[in-house]
């Protein structure tokens, strides 16, 4: 580690090379497959097919999900709530990934309460939609005679 003095704010050394030959050796070792891929999307826009009535009647139909995290997986289940009635989960938890429902911002657990019944249902597929890599399936084998055979491990969100 060098020492030296402590200056204020950001410095920054000029890089030498021009932008083109920089870009170039950046990219030297990738293939062109890497360079045309674009980063993975994480938000995910939907349509509610009823959707959610506010205070002043406004229905909020548009709306982003984003990816869903491990944190976002487990803080639900220290939620009193989802302890004392284990379905709640899903109602918690979409609250965390919906990010926008028309023009509101703020979502919470409350407004996924008061969505009509089609709609929540919609959010469930939706997320599992978006958060699972389409494969759902395990292998496993007959405890009797050893047979190995594929399992549909789909599943409900919440249940």
């Amino acid at each position: 580690m060098r020492r030296g003095r402590v200056t204020e704010g950001p410095t920054s050394v000029p890089d030498p090379a021009p932008a083109a030959d920089r870009t170039r050796e950046e990219g030297a070792g990738r293939t062109d497959r890497s360079r045309a891929l674009p980063p993975p999307a994480t938000e995910f826009p939907f349509t509610l097919p009823r959707g959610y009535v506010d205070a002043e009647g406004q229905v909020h139909r548009d709306g982003v999900m984003r990816l869903s995290t491990a944190r976002d997986e487990l803080f639900p289940l220290r939620d009193q709530r989802v302890q004392d009635n284990p379905p709640y989960l899903s109602v918690v938890l979409l609250a965390r990934v919906i990010t926008r429902l028309g023009t509101l911002t703020d979502i919470h657990a409350s407004m996924v309460e008061d969505l009509f019944a089609a709609d929540l249902a919609f959010l469930q597929r939706f997320y599992e939609q978006i958060n699972t890599d389409g494969t759902a399936i395990a292998r496993t084998s007959c405890p009797q005679c050893n047979h190995e055979f594929p399992v549909d491990m789909g599943s409900r969100l919440g249940e």
